[in-house]
């Protein structure tokens, strides 16, 4: 969601999954609303969220029977909702061991798919091509 600002070195997965983020605002007041995960790394999360959030803010992300702790990199106003990313803490770690998103998608793997279908493709045109010639 960064753009070109991206700073996470570990390997970011698309997920969908609803979660519950928890901070406590610049007032003092506690927060607790349902979001969507939309990435998730070892080192990091980004979730969609109604609410806009400044960075810097600590946040809890609850998930089943599990948490993760970080803090606010930056929120992002984009089609109607706030998308935040969140740094997670040292020692606050993600694994699939702990937490398996239902839809998980490594956008590595989409690129690799794209890239045969497209020689598949590519194989399949010059074959026709080849028929037609001998054919005519």
């Amino acid at each position: 969601m960064q753009g070109n600002n991206e700073r996470r070195t570990d390997n970011r997965l698309l997920c969908a999954e609803l979660v519950e983020a928890i901070w406590t605002d610049h007032r003092g007041s506690e927060w607790r609303r349902i979001a969507n995960l939309e990435d998730i790394s070892l080192s990091g999360v980004c979730i969609q969220l109604e609410t806009a959030v400044l960075p810097g803010t600590p946040m809890t992300i609850n998930y089943g029977d599990g948490q993760l702790v970080g803090r606010v990199r930056y929120c992002m106003f984009r089609q109607g909702s706030h998308f935040l990313g969140i740094e997670l803490e040292d020692g606050c770690r993600w694994s699939t061991k702990h937490f398996r998103p239902k839809h998980l998608v490594d956008p590595r793997e989409l690129v690799e798919i794209a890239l045969i279908r497209r020689q598949n493709q590519k194989t399949t045109e010059n074959g026709n091509l080849r028929e037609s010639a001998l054919s005519s």
